[in-house]
């Protein structure tokens, strides 16, 4: 039992931590914040992610509500979700900001605005609509009480280390370089679209059951 929880633990982890990927966020979040002090740079990581983390909880508990007020199934939004997973995926494996993310006219806008924790940051660089379809439909998709509350536990865990990272982003940058962060942003562009296929075809193949 101990064992089973604790690959589901993994496999739910990574699902999140790939779908937020606060890897690729670190360089809009050092563009943002480069004319801030250290201090300033840290204040605006701990809101954002703070309240990113709400949101993302908020999403994954009221998820199902949400659906049955609107009579969408989990089916449905896993293939939706899929098919915007894949687009956000297809942008990263080229190496873009992602439309479905945050714009570069976004950025260039939200540089002067002391509200940049809110948006462009919080939303929807961290919980933007692909992690906000992602925990609803992880959260649907099981009945156990324990994997719901392991669900949870994955994404506050998620946004620990998206503080760390984003405190700590100048360094990382400076470590990983340029291109290091673009090679990374690949990477988990090509994991990102695996996700996004096997959730579309989840959803498909169940919604197919369901109507024979």
């Amino acid at each position: 039992m101990i064992t089973e929880n604790l690959g589901f633990l993994i496999h739910v982890f990574t699902i999140i931590f790939v779908v937020v990927n606060p890897i690729s966020g670190v360089v809009t979040f050092i563009s943002l914040t480069s004319k801030m002090k250290n201090e300033e740079k840290n204040e605006i990581a701990k809101k954002s992610v703070i309240l990113a983390c709400v949101i993302a909880l908020f999403f994954a508990i009221a998820g199902n509500i949400i659906l049955n007020l609107f009579n969408i199934s989990v089916d449905s939004l896993r293939v939706a979700g899929g098919i915007l997973l894949f687009s956000i995926a297809f942008d990263m494996m080229h190496a873009k900001v992602s439309k479905g993310r945050i714009t570069e006219e976004e950025i260039s806008h939200s540089q002067e605005r002391e509200d940049i924790w809110i948006f462009p940051i919080s939303l929807p660089l961290l919980t933007g609509p692909g992690t906000i379809s992602t925990v609803i439909v992880l959260m649907g998709g099981t009945e156990a009480i324990v994997q719901k509350i392991i669900i949870l536990v994955s994404i506050i865990l998620t946004f620990i280390i998206c503080y760390y990272i984003f405190q700590f982003s100048r360094g990382i940058h400076k470590l990983i370089g340029y291109n290091g962060m673009l090679v990374f942003t690949r990477l988990m562009g090509l994991l990102l679209a695996a996700l996004a296929v096997d959730l579309t075809v989840k959803g498909i193949i169940d919604i197919y059951r369901l109507t024979i």
